[in-house]
């Protein structure tokens, strides 16, 4: 029987049972589509991680408090981090380049009629630059109007979602209320998404004046830094420790009182973990491709039972038993065939459906593609082995005597 037979034969019995087809190819649809979208997920995380380690560059350190939360800010002298620390760093520090402070809390902003409950950070105006954040319109506060305690404010670029604003750039120049403070708008910030560090939906206003104006603390919530790029950041890290040990009073012996990160090394030890979350959700999806192989194996098994008397007239004809084995693994890959095919055409459907509607970063790589598809079709052939052995073990006698 030729090869061209074979197939012919193999598309006459899947349409003849079409709809049976459909239900077998379910599964292997299914998995194909779930295998490419995890992988375009956990591509399109690792994506952005690898931007902000781009954005960050090399050279960046974060202090923070390392006292439990419930002890923040009950006494003066058990505040682990002030803004006197970031004094003493630009002061005694030798190795740094840049210390930006944040002080955050939230409040209620009233604009209009509208009220809204965010995020205010006190910080200096070196904090867009430090973190590579671009200004979609406006500009950033100047060293002067922080020394100034000047009632400006800019605003992250999903402020004016929250606001109700359909053009951002709308809110330049206009007044705002901090609780029931008066600002004035002078820049807003281009979105970058969503995360925990995100800016978007955060609104930043000059250190000194978050601290008389609004907040009314010095208890800041971390301490980032920028090391000069000649310098080691195992030195750079010391610097900071001796700074901040005699800055806080802390005897030898004694532990910190704080803590450093390196943020770089935090984000590639994050992108480490989704490279491994991502291959484990492309393995639970890959198992309902192997869900949707033996769905194919019962069903042949179930089409060779029905199909016995048929096979018993080809034998008497002259087909082979290599004819008939190969005739039921190319029916059985033709269904996976089909169905990784389908499964693509979903999958990218899905990847492009969240990334319109649940705003994540979707990464489709051709290779996840091409290994979804293989994959596939290497079930087909894997679990159509047994009912093509099956038929081709027929005996062609018993065969045509089969009712």
């Amino acid at each position: 029987m030729l090869l061209g037979e074979v197939l012919r034969v193999a598309l006459q019995s899947i349409r003849a049972n079409f709809f049976r087809a459909c239900l077998t190819m379910l599964g292997i649809i299914i998995g194909v589509a779930a295998v490419i979208t995890m992988l375009a997920a956990g591509s399109g995380a690792q994506q952005r991680i690898e931007e902000q380690i781009d954005a960050l560059g090399a050279n960046l350190l974060n202090v923070t408090a390392d006292r439990p939360f419930f002890l923040r800010g009950v006494a003066r002298n058990q505040l682990t981090l002030d803004v006197e620390d970031v004094w003493a760093l630009q002061d005694r520090g030798r190795y740094l380049e840049t210390v930006v402070p944040t002080l955050e809390g939230r409040n209620q902003v009233k604009y209009g009629n509208k009220n809204i409950n965010v995020r205010i950070v006190g910080t200096t105006h070196e904090y867009d630059e430090l973190f590579n954040y671009r200004l979609a319109v406006g500009r950033m506060f100047t060293k002067e109007e922080d020394l100034n305690r000047q009632r400006i404010a800019v605003l992250g670029g999903g402020i004016a979602g929250q606001l109700e604003i359909d053009n951002p750039a709308d809110l330049l120049d206009q007044g705002i209320s901090i609780r029931g403070v008066p600002f004035t708008v002078i820049g807003i910030l281009e979105a970058v998404g969503s995360g925990r560090s995100s800016p978007d939906q955060r609104i930043f206003l000059p250190l000194r004046t978050a601290e008389l104006r609004v907040l009314g603390s010095e208890d800041l919530e971390d301490i980032n830094v920028r090391v000069r790029s000649d310098v080691p950041m195992e030195h750079a890290m010391v610097d900071i420790e001796r700074v901040l040990r005699a800055e806080h009073k802390i005897l030898p012996g004694q532990p910190n009182d704080f803590a450093i990160y390196d943020r770089k090394q935090f984000l590639e030890t994050r992108e480490e973990a989704q490279q491994t979350f991502t291959i484990l959700l492309a393995s639970i999806a890959g198992v309902s491709l192997l869900v949707g192989g033996i769905g194919i194996m019962n069903i042949m098994l179930v089409s060779v039972t029905e199909r016995t008397r048929e096979i018993g007239v080809r034998m008497a004809l002259g087909a082979t038993r290599f004819n008939i084995l190969l005739q039921f693994l190319i029916e059985s890959m033709l269904l996976c065939l089909l169905g990784g095919l389908l499964g693509i055409a979903l999958g990218v459907g899905m990847a492009e459906l969240l990334s319109s509607t649940a705003g994540w970063v979707m990464s489709i790589s051709p290779e996840s593609v091409v290994l979804s598809f293989g994959f596939s079709i290497g079930v087909g052939l894997f679990f159509g082995i047994l009912p093509a052995r099956r038929a081709a073990k027929l005996n062609p006698i018993e065969a045509l005597r089969y009712e």
